[in-house]
């Protein structure tokens, strides 16, 4: 006798679809092959694959074929649909909080994680001991992710940086006005941005005066959104072949927060 309840715990809500379905690319209609597969199914097994961790020829038989899934993710990281609903779900998440859809300020920082068999651009991070790749992320004071780029973790964080900020999109530049970082930021960092951007650069640094675990101001909130992405278990490393795909499920994830937050399951 089965006692399972249908769906899984990362399904989405009715709410939560009706929220998202709009911003999915609209599916082809023209000539060729029709396309025959439920696009909440398909969004669901991809929130199955980040949550869980599972592999893709994993995935429960509730599921489309794994192929179709990865597929439409594949193809929605290369054509920035992640990013672009991150971004329309992060406005709506800080007006639900009260704020301005776009932020004035925000915390920059990188997280060097482990790479596996799979293979891809790779490097080694001789301060972290790792090898493999650096996660760099941009997120307002509140926590909600606004940008991220992965590459090998042998590039400095000055250069991930750099990196990150350039491709950031203009709507943000236009309400920017602050940035805070830690101390690897200093240097030939905070001079490319007092050169090239028009914000201010605050470097918050750890008092060597305390011992143990210290609460820095504001730069804590960057170090929370990672600890919200530790509970998806395919962020605990990376698995993936392209670093694009990386930035994928990490916008995955960010999103799959904003859908609890904007419409919390019962």
């Amino acid at each position: 006798m089965s006692h399972r309840t249908s769906g899984y715990a990362s399904d989405l809500t009715d709410a939560q679809w009706d929220l998202i379905k709009a911003l999915l690319p609209i599916p082809h209609w023209g000539p060729g092959r029709p396309m025959r597969l439920d696009l909440r199914h398909v969004l669901n097994a991809m929130l199955y694959i980040v949550r869980s961790g599972c592999q893709w020829a994993n995935l429960p038989n509730e599921y489309p074929p794994p192929n179709s899934v990865y597929y439409h993710y594949r193809k929605w990281c290369h054509d920035g649909t992640w990013e672009e609903i991150n971004g329309v779900l992060g406005e709506q998440v800080r007006l639900a909080a009260g704020r301005e859809a776009s932020p004035s300020g925000a915390i920059i920082d990188s997280q060097s994680v482990k790479t596996t068999s799979v293979g891809g651009e790779r490097g080694y991070d001789a301060g972290k001991c790792i090898k493999g790749r650096k996660r760099h992320i941009l997120v307002d004071t509140m926590g909600n992710l606004l940008k991220v780029v992965v590459h090998p973790a042998h590039l400095s964080d000055a250069e991930g940086a750099k990196w990150l900020l350039t491709e950031l999109p203009l709507r943000f530049w236009a309400c920017l006005v602050h940035l805070w970082a830690d101390g690897s930021y200093r240097g030939a960092f905070k001079e490319w941005v007092s050169g090239r951007l028009d914000i201010e650069l605050d470097i918050t640094l750890r008092s060597d005066h305390k011992k143990g675990f210290v609460v820095i101001p504001t730069r804590w909130v960057v170090e929370r959104t990672f600890a919200w992405f530790g509970h998806y278990r395919r962020l605990s490393k990376d698995y993936e072949y392209y670093p694009e795909h990386t930035e994928g499920m990490v916008y995955l994830a960010s999103i799959h927060r904003f859908l609890r937050l904007l419409a919390p399951a019962t």
